[in-house]
């Protein structure tokens, strides 16, 4: 089997445990009140660890208990998934928000599903934030930090999952919190390593065999095609499917075959 490329410079490399194994995860619990949003029924038993919708741009506080429940019942990790208060836009819009008042949302959010993991019998495990604040905190130093220290204040237990080489996850990694690097199977990436925005064609990957393709390529070789053709290095620890791109369990399926195929162990970071 192939090792993992090792990382950019500066980057620490993965031993030969990380390179046998990956996470896989997805964004679920995105549904409000009657109104389901994803299969998640179908999706979560397919995972290793599971992001879940805080409130804010997703999900009330019935949808977070039924989904605690329901990845429990599956055996995968807990992660807390907050975003910004923004029900009409889906969290996928930048608000102008400050630190401050973003380490304060962060903090609300994620104490929130971790009570009702704990009264549900779990543990909660990692929290990743979502859309347009994944993408601010990962270069916003001064926001990143406050997140990270309100995350620490809550639990100094909890993971913090983020972009490779962002801010994000060097704050995390200073403050003594876990930092787990992600790439996404279903999401095309630009030269720079970024994320393919959202309104341009092609920046998801909605055919399982494509998904699969670039999860191999990510997870066993530490590397992803991006749109011009060239090839970006990317270490990662888990690997994300979101749970609203069309077809998402038959995605799930298809990646978590493809990396037993090659030969790697799906399995929550740390287990």
């Amino acid at each position: 089997m192939a090792s993992v490329t090792p990382p950019s410079a500066g980057m620490r490399a993965y031993d030969a445990v990380m390179a046998r194994t990956i996470d896989l995860n997805a964004d679920v619990g995105e549904g409000l009140g009657p109104w389901p949003m994803g299969a998640d029924e179908e999706l979560i038993p397919l995972l290793s660890s599971v992001n879940i919708a805080c409130g804010a741009h997703a999900g009330d506080p019935a949808t977070i208990r039924r989904t605690v429940r329901q990845a429990l019942a599956s055996g995968v990790a807990i992660g807390a998934h907050p975003g910004y208060p923004d029900l009409v836009g889906f969290g996928r819009r930048e608000l102008a928000m400050t630190a401050d008042d973003l380490a304060a949302s962060v903090l609300y959010q994620v104490a929130a599903v971790s009570g009702i993991t704990s009264a549900e019998g779990g543990v909660l495990r990692h929290v990743k934030p979502h859309g347009a604040m994944y993408h601010r905190l990962a270069t916003d130093r001064e926001a990143a930090a406050a997140v990270v220290a309100a995350i620490a204040s809550l639990d100094t237990g909890l993971a913090v999952v983020g972009p490779p080489g962002s801010v994000l996850l060097a704050e995390a990694a200073a403050a003594g919190l876990a930092a787990v690097p992600e790439g996404f199977a279903d999401r095309a990436y630009e030269p720079d390593g970024r994320l393919r925005s959202r309104t341009l064609p092609g920046a998801l990957l909605d055919e399982p065999v494509r998904a699969a393709a670039q999860a191999i390529s990510i997870a066993r070789d530490g590397r992803v095609s991006a749109t011009d053709g060239s090839v970006v290095d990317l270490a990662v620890a888990t690997l994300c499917v979101h749970s609203d791109t069309p077809g998402a369990p038959a995605i799930a399926a298809a990646v978590r075959a493809a990396l037993r195929e090659a030969g790697m162990d799906v399995r929550r970071p740390g287990a």
